[in-house]
């Protein structure tokens, strides 16, 4: 059953993969008409936007894996021991 899952999802997500996306526009419209007039008389503004736009999506990247970081610093354990008892559980 595992492996049949596993294929069917293999397959799902190579169909997506090369499956081409529509092309979509995610700026509001005064965003965009202000960035097409800027990029057609030369100004700098568009790789500004750019670079905000890329600050902006590698932000909570960066604060997960800070927090990431300092929680497996904390909670980490050294030579631990686990002594697990020969005898059978009875849980009844």
């Amino acid at each position: 059953m595992k492996r049949i899952l596993k294929v069917v999802l293999f397959f799902v997500v190579f169909g997506l993969i090369v499956t081409k996306p529509r092309q979509v526009k995610a700026q509001c419209a005064q965003c965009a008409a202000t960035v097409e007039s800027n990029a057609k008389t030369g100004a700098t503004t568009t790789k500004g936007l750019n670079k905000g736009i890329l600050f902006l999506l590698a932000a909570p990247y960066l604060a997960v894996s800070t927090a990431g970081f300092v929680w497996y610093k904390k909670y980490r354990r050294k030579n631990v021991n686990i002594d697990i008892p020969g005898k059978k559980l009875h849980l009844n």
